[in-house]
C-alpha cells in the first residue's frame, strides 16, 4: 500500500450496547491506520442492519446507542474531518450494492460459509459486502485499497467481500478488500474469549471504574502455584488475560509492554502486584474516557449530520 495515494479504511460496529473492549480493539485499528496518511478516509458503518436481524433491536434502539458508539470512537481519537459514519439501513450505496451482489451468490455458497441461518442474516452478510466495497465508488473516487480492521471471527465477510470484488472486478474495477484482523481477548475468568453474556470475563467502557477494578483483581493470571516456582520458573505471560491488558490497552508504548512481559517471564513480577499495576491503569483510563466520551456527545452529533449530508451530496 502506497501511503501517498488514497485509501479508505472501513469497518462496522454493531450498535447492541456500549464498547466493549473487543469494539475497543477495531477503534484503535481505525484510528491508527487513519494516522498513517493525510490521505486515508475512514469509513464506519453502524451495523444497525445486522443489529436488527441479529440482535432484534429496533431502528430507533440502535440510533440511540450509535450516537453514544461514536463519542466513544471520537474520545479515543477519531479524527472527524477524514471520517464517514453512517447507518446500515440510511445508506442507499450500500443497499443497491448488496442487491447486485445477491445476484453472485447462492444459497448454498452462503450455507457453506455460515451455516443454516434465516435469510435476514444472509441479507445483513451482503449488507456488509456493501458496506465494505462502497469506499470505492466513483463519488468516493473510484476503485482503491480498502483496509478492514476486524476481530478474527469476521473472516467470512471478508472472504465474501473479496470473492465478489473480484467476480465484479470486470464490471466496476473493483480492488478486493484488505484484511486485518486483532485476536479476539481472552476473558478475565480464563474460560475462554471476553463475552458480554459472562460480564465478569470483560468490561464496557461505561462501567464504573471501581468495579472494573476488582473484576481486574479477581481475574485469572499466568502465573504459578507458588511464589517460589514463579521466581524460578516466571509467570506464563502467553495465556494471562492481564498481560492482555497490558499489551492491547493499558501500555503506553510497546517498551512498557515489553517490560511487563520480561519481568513476567523473567520470575521478577509477581501476580498479585501486576494486577494492582493493571487496575489501577484501567481505573485512571475509564475515569479518562468517561470525561473525554462526555465532552464529545455533541461532536458525534454533528459528525452523523455532517456526514449524512456528505453522503447525500455525494455524487451529485
Amino acid at each position: 500500500m502506497d501511503k501517498n495515494k488514497p485509501f479508505a479504511v472501513m469497518s462496522g460496529i454493531k450498535p447492541d450496547g456500549t464498547f466493549h473492549l473487543g469494539n475497543k480493539m477495531t477503534a484503535d485499528d481505525m484510528i491508527f491506520f487513519q494516522s498513517l496518511s493525510k490521505k486515508a478516509r475512514v469509513f464506519y458503518a453502524i451495523a444497525d442492519v445486522e443489529a436488527y436481524n441479529d440482535n432484534g433491536l429496533s431502528l430507533e434502539q440502535s440510533t440511540k446507542i450509535a450516537v453514544q458508539n461514536v463519542a466513544d470512537i471520537l474520545a479515543l481519537g477519531l479524527d472527524p474531518d477524514r471520517a464517514v459514519v453512517y447507518r446500515q439501513s440510511e445508506e442507499m450505496r450500500v443497499m443497491r450494492l448488496a442487491s447486485i451482489f445477491s445476484r453472485g451468490v447462492t444459497n448454498n455458497m452462503l450455507r457453506a460459509i455460515y451455516g443454516e441461518r434465516q435469510i435476514g442474516l444472509y441479507l445483513s452478510a451482503l449488507v456488509q459486502v456493501g458496506d465494505i466495497i462502497m469506499p470505492q465508488l466513483p463519488e468516493f473516487g473510484g476503485p482503491k485499497p480498502v483496509l478492514v480492521p476486524v476481530g478474527a471471527d469476521q473472516d467470512p465477510h471478508i472472504r465474501l467481500a473479496r470473492d465478489l470484488a473480484n467476480k465484479y472486478h470486470d464490471d466496476f474495477g473493483f480492488v478486493p478488500p484488505s484484511s486485518i484482523y486483532h485476536r479476539l481477548e481472552r476473558g478475565l475468568t480464563g474460560t475462554g474469549k471476553m463475552s458480554k453474556r459472562e460480564p465478569a470475563s470483560g468490561f464496557t467502557l461505561d462501567e464504573a471504574p471501581d468495579a472494573v477494578s476488582k473484576k481486574v483483581l479477581a481475574a485469572f493470571t499466568g502465573g504459578r502455584a507458588t511464589i517460589e516456582e514463579q521466581r524460578r520458573l516466571g509467570g506464563q505471560a502467553g495465556i494471562c488475560p492481564v498481560y492482555d491488558l497490558y499489551n492491547f490497552h493499558l501500555a503506553p508504548d510497546d517498551e512498557y509492554a515489553k517490560r511487563v512481559y520480561d519481568e513476567c517471564v523473567g520470575g521478577v513480577r509477581m501476580c498479585g502486584e501486576c494486577k494492582q499495576e493493571a487496575a489501577a491503569l484501567v481505573k485512571k483510563f475509564l475515569g479518562q474516557h468517561r470525561k473525554r466520551r462526555t465532552a464529545m456527545m455533541k461532536d458525534a452529533r454533528e459528525l452523523l449530520a455532517t456526514s449524512k449530508r456528505y453522503l447525500l451530496s455525494a455524487g451529485k
